[in-house]
């Protein structure tokens, strides 16, 4: 059978929080029933077949006592019996808490996982420094390099700029606003960003190449070719990227 990728410490939980106060286990059921989890499902078999001395000496406990608490988990529909020989062999299928019938419906609900929820963005109306997340996309999308000189930044030298500055009605838009770091935002101030890219140049602090791209990406920016990496993107804004490129 194909192995099943088991959650050991969500099962664990479950055993503890569900099935043993519902099913009032004792001691000796949990450590039984963790003991054959253990041996079974955890290492992704379906079946496991064992003998009750076997048993009995991996939790410590009496040939007698251990079989009477394998009895009473079949009896509780926690074990499958599949198979039981003359030779002293038992085939079980040891059931995932949430498997096992009778465990209240409206508690397993409550500890299933919360599905993840899915953030829809309207990028074309977004705030860019609204909201954590969408300041860090835009950190992103200039891959730890300052928009306008291009050298490398860290976290903590970089910041974000209003390619129009919003003294000039310039928006916190994905298409008006870039990462960059510290010295650049402050040398820019207030002027328009071609002017800024182009004074970089005569500052021989960018290359012709570099020159050359960074008024590119300018372009590209305002035409809003340059989409942050966002989860859940309109599609509109998506299918657009790439009709552009």
């Amino acid at each position: 059978m194909k192995n099943e990728k088991i959650n050991a410490v969500q099962v664990w939980k479950q055993m503890e929080d569900l099935l043993a106060p519902q099913l009032n286990f004792s001691l000796a059921d949990r450590v039984i029933y963790s003991h054959l989890f253990r041996h079974s499902r955890l290492e992704g078999k379906q079946q496991l077949q064992f003998s009750i001395s076997w048993l009995a000496r991996g939790v410590g406990l009496s040939s007698k006592f251990t079989r009477d608490t394998v009895r009473r988990l079949i009896a509780r529909g926690v074990l499958r019996l599949v198979e039981c020989n003359c030779r002293s062999q038992h085939v079980v299928r040891v059931r995932l808490p949430l498997e096992v019938k009778g465990i209240c419906a409206e508690k397993i609900a409550a500890h299933r996982p919360a599905p993840a929820l899915r953030v829809v963005i309207n990028i074309e109306e977004a705030d860019f420094l609204e909201k954590q997340f969408l300041r860090l996309a835009i950190h992103e999308r200039e891959g730890g390099r300052c928009f306008y000189c291009s050298r490398r930044i860290t976290r903590h030298r970089r910041c974000l700029d209003h390619v129009v500055p919003r003294a000039e009605l310039g928006q916190n838009s994905y298409r008006n606003l870039v990462s960059c770091c510290l010295d650049c935002n402050s040398l820019k101030a207030e002027r328009p960003a071609v002017e800024f890219v182009r004074w970089l140049y005569r500052e021989r602090r960018l290359s012709d190449a570099e020159l050359s791209g960074r008024l590119r990406a300018l372009d590209h920016l305002a035409a809003g070719k340059l989409i942050p990496p966002l989860p859940g993107l309109a599609a509109a804004a998506t299918e657009r990227k790439a009709k552009d490129l």
